[in-house]
């Protein structure tokens, strides 16, 4: 794998007391993983010794890496190419990987679910820290999915005795009306991801009867007007789609020894007329005690690459539409 390039330094390393392969991927894909985050590295894997080869800063940050893979290998933890992008990511702004990625929220089927970038982490520590979070940013960035883990955690540890999930039920592009069944088989396309979400991190066999019993909950948010909801972990998902009168109503739902986890990505707005309550909670809730904004961005994707990109592109298109907008 070694390259043509200028070399500047050179650093040769022993990887000792590990499974070469658990640290560098089959094949040797997070060691591909690292070259092409890092091109004007190379690196050279003979036996379990390693020599980096390239500019002085960039083999440093690629000997970190690998030292913090090493380190959450150790640990029991998994490593894949994303974890590699994100390591390098975080020792670029000098965070520690070992730190962020090592933090697990719960183990489910042998997989572990836990904060993959800084902003995740403060974002879980603030729905430990705090009675309402709000977790804003685009798709992919693990808002919904760490909250879930947060609320299933919660419930095992009987820090509270229920889970609510909940969706404002908004058009997007097809009409409640000309869908097919009776209105529980309407409202189930807009909680499928809840129910997705729950079926990775507990029993399957098990929801049916923690929903019969009351122990999770998963409703429309028109049903949570009229409520107090004590004793709970209540999650508002695509709250975007809330308009400012229901991010109202259902904030102050809020009862005793409950948490409240409020997520939304205010790019994709499907209301009419494209008032969100979210904008508005955004706006005037910043300096409210027990309650804070977490802001996720491209940077905290944690699904495939491209998403990433894809939300890159269209950050970039939408400001230029704006800036045009001003111009006129």
């Amino acid at each position: 794998m070694a390259k043509e390039n200028l070399k500047d330094t050179k650093i040769d390393f022993a990887i000792e007391g590990v499974d070469l392969v658990k640290v560098l991927g089959m094949e040797d894909e997070l060691l591909k993983s690292i070259e092409k985050i890092h091109p004007n590295v190379s690196v050279l894997v003979r036996g379990n010794n390693v020599s980096l080869s390239g500019t002085e800063a960039e083999c440093f940050v690629v000997k970190k890496v690998i030292d913090e893979a090493i380190t959450m290998v150790k640990a029991g933890q998994s490593m894949n190419p994303n974890d590699i992008a994100v390591s390098a990511r975080m020792i670029s702004h000098e965070q520690s990987p070992t730190q962020m990625l090592s933090q697990s929220i719960l183990s489910s089927r042998g997989k572990n679910i836990r904060p993959k970038t800084a902003n995740q982490k403060n974002y879980v520590d603030a729905i430990d820290q705090n009675t309402i979070v709000f977790g804003i940013g685009p798709a992919g960035t693990g808002k919904t999915y760490l909250a879930m883990a947060k609320a299933v955690q919660s419930l095992q540890r009987k820090e509270v005795s229920r889970i609510i999930l909940t969706r404002p039920a908004v058009e997007a592009g097809e009409r409640l009306g000309f869908l097919p069944g009776t209105l529980t088989d309407k409202i189930d396309p807009y909680l499928r991801p809840l129910f997705d979400a729950l079926h990775e991190m507990l029993d399957p066999d098990s929801i049916p009867r923690l929903m019969a019993a009351g122990t999770i909950e998963v409703a429309p948010l028109a049903y949570m007007r009229g409520r107090t909801l004590n004793d709970a972990f209540i999650i508002l998902d695509e709250a975007q789609n809330t308009t400012p009168e229901q991010m109202k109503m259902f904030l102050t739902r809020l009862g005793f020894n409950s948490k409240m986890v409020v997520t939304g990505d205010v790019t994709q707005i499907d209301l009419p007329n494209g008032k969100s309550g979210l904008n508005v909670a955004n706006t005037i809730l910043g300096n409210v005690d027990d309650l804070q904004l977490c802001y996720l961005d491209s940077s905290d994707v944690v699904r495939h690459a491209l998403v990433a990109r894809i939300v890159d592109a269209y950050a970039k298109f939408e400001q230029k539409v704006l800036a045009k907008g001003r111009n006129r």
